[in-house]
């Protein structure tokens, strides 16, 4: 089922019997309809970076978004906005699972997905290693007893800014919000600070609504030398096991040109060069 509103953009998938996929998609439909009205409501303060004092969101997407933010911000400065993609598939996810018994489900919001498996079930993913080209360079299958319920992709060239230079950065983590939140984090690390070869912009400029305001986001990056390439991703490795050692995550897959580090992989990983979502 395709759910589109404004910039929300869902590809909802239920398996199992007949009855129990029409109640799936029938419940999906009517949780979705109010999400994009209710988080409007809250715009103004989802976009405003945490602090200990912030309050509490009151709809059931925010609340997801400020809680996965919540739990990373002493990482980076952030807004629960770092989180929306991943809450809304989690969201409706969770709704499509209420009093259902289906053998797989997902909702695919732009990338970041939420997923349920049955026992025995499994889910197989493909790693991106860049996001201009689509290329996938390897596919992990998850099983139900990996207790992963999320995947979500970031990178300088993805749909959201980036204050790093990561090709793509996949994470695997028990919500599509905390992996959504881990994968713009370690995203934003790997990085080479003062590097010429890089060019940056506040991000207002580019987005004058974004929750990121005059933080400087990548806009381009140019040759970058072994050693270069070797610092961004010890960087961007350092943030992954920060939030592998925190459970927050349990695995990272970091890109760039040509370069992939693993972190924590829950499940072998095969390198291939023509997978795709299954």
């Amino acid at each position: 089922m395709h759910l589109q509103h404004g910039p929300i953009d869902l590809i909802v998938v239920a398996e199992g019997d007949s009855k129990a996929v029409s109640l799936a998609y029938e419940q999906a439909h009517d949780t979705f309809e109010p999400v994009l009205t209710h988080l409007v409501e809250e715009l103004d303060e989802l976009r405003k970076p945490l602090s200990a004092n912030s309050a509490k969101p009151s709809g059931p997407v925010a609340r997801r978004m400020h809680h996965a933010a919540k739990s990373c911000m002493q990482l980076e400065s952030l807004s629960p906005m770092i989180a929306v993609a991943g809450s809304v598939a989690d969201h409706i996810l969770q709704a499509m699972c209420r009093s259902t018994s289906l053998q797989r489900a997902y909702v695919n919001n732009g990338g970041d997905i939420a997923l349920w498996l049955a026992p025995e079930q499994t889910f197989t993913i493909g790693i991106c290693e860049k996001f201009e080209t689509r290329s996938i360079g390897a596919e992990v299958t998850l099983y139900a007893q990996h207790a992963v319920g999320g995947v979500a992709t970031s990178g300088w060239r993805g749909r959201s800014h980036s204050l790093g230079i990561a090709d793509a950065v996949t994470v695997l983590a028990a919500t599509a919000a905390d992996a959504d939140t881990a994968a713009t984090l370690i995203a934003n690390a790997v990085d080479v600070p003062g590097s010429m070869h890089i060019i940056r912009q506040p991000a207002f400029e580019l987005s004058p609504d974004s929750d990121l305001g005059d933080r400087l986001v990548t806009v381009a990056v140019d040759s970058l030398s072994a050693d270069d390439i070797a610092q961004a991703l010890e960087r961007g490795k350092i943030r992954a096991e920060q939030l592998l050692s925190s459970k927050r995550i349990s695995a990272a897959y970091i890109s760039l040109e040509g370069r992939t580090v693993v972190c924590g992989s829950a499940t072998p990983i095969t390198y291939r060069s023509d997978t795709c979502l299954k």
